[in-house]
């Protein structure tokens, strides 16, 4: 019997000092994920209590959205965007790149895309840009 995995898994992580958010998407997510995963996400996020936020996409395994899949993927960013600080997407698809630079169009923080995990969690944890904005 073949099995077909989709959807998100949501974590909260820390490296040294830092703490974020860790999404992993897998397949092509659907509707019914976003109704699933959508309350787990807003309690995840509710429960940071820096007002920033920072956030790792590990999309290494993802295929994409059913379109109204998109649209929740969207109403999600529109949602949160003003809380985000910075997203880190890790993938391995040039599509994935171009979804970094839409997404940067809804989220105010810095939204870059990655194809190795160490660069992204590097940059997602850099401290040093944190000091120069102070």
């Amino acid at each position: 019997m073949t099995h077909k995995h989709h959807g998100l898994s949501i974590g909260i992580n820390r490296v040294n000092e830092r703490f974020f958010v860790s999404l992993k998407a897998q397949g092509t997510l659907t509707h019914r994920d976003y109704e699933t995963i959508t309350p787990m996400l807003d309690t995840a996020l509710a429960a940071v209590n820096d007002p920033t936020i920072r956030i790792m996409i590990d999309g290494s395994e993802f295929e994409g959205w059913e379109l109204q899949a998109a649209w929740d993927d969207l109403k999600l960013g529109l949602k949160h965007g003003s809380e985000i600080e910075r997203i880190a997407i890790y993938g391995n698809s040039q599509w994935q790149h171009w979804v970094a630079r839409i997404a940067s169009w809804f989220i105010a923080g810095e939204v870059r895309f990655f194809d190795n995990y160490i660069d992204a969690l590097d940059w997602l944890c850099d401290n040093k840009a944190d000091a120069a904005n102070q």
